[in-house]
């Protein structure tokens, strides 16, 4: 299944690097993305935007994720050329990302 059934996204810039941030539909599936979206799986599945590291801020209360993308904007909003400069895109494509459904209560 993809994330985009269980989760929705919304991201922020600041200079060169992007904010994600995935918050589930249901507070019964925070522990089950917890363990889906790692640091390194979102890394890699967006390799082709983010060049930095990755990090994974958990927010429980929320259930929410807010993901730091290093080095993924091309220099930032007023140095790149490309066409996404915010980066508003990459939450859409990171909730593309294919995921286990979760084991029904």
């Amino acid at each position: 299944m993809k994330l985009r059934e269980l989760a929705h996204g919304r991201t922020g810039d600041k200079g060169n690097t992007l904010n994600v941030s995935v918050i589930c539909f249901d507070q019964r599936h925070y522990a089950h993305l917890r363990k889906q979206l790692t640091p390194e799986r979102v890394k890699a599945h967006l390799a082709e935007v983010v060049k930095g590291d990755v990090a994974r801020y958990e927010l429980p209360l929320l259930n929410a994720f807010n993901f730091v993308l290093g080095r993924a904007l091309g220099g930032g909003v007023t140095r790149s050329l490309a066409l996404d400069a915010h980066g508003k895109s990459v939450s859409a494509a990171l909730l593309d990302i294919d995921i286990e459904e979760p084991v029904a209560d």
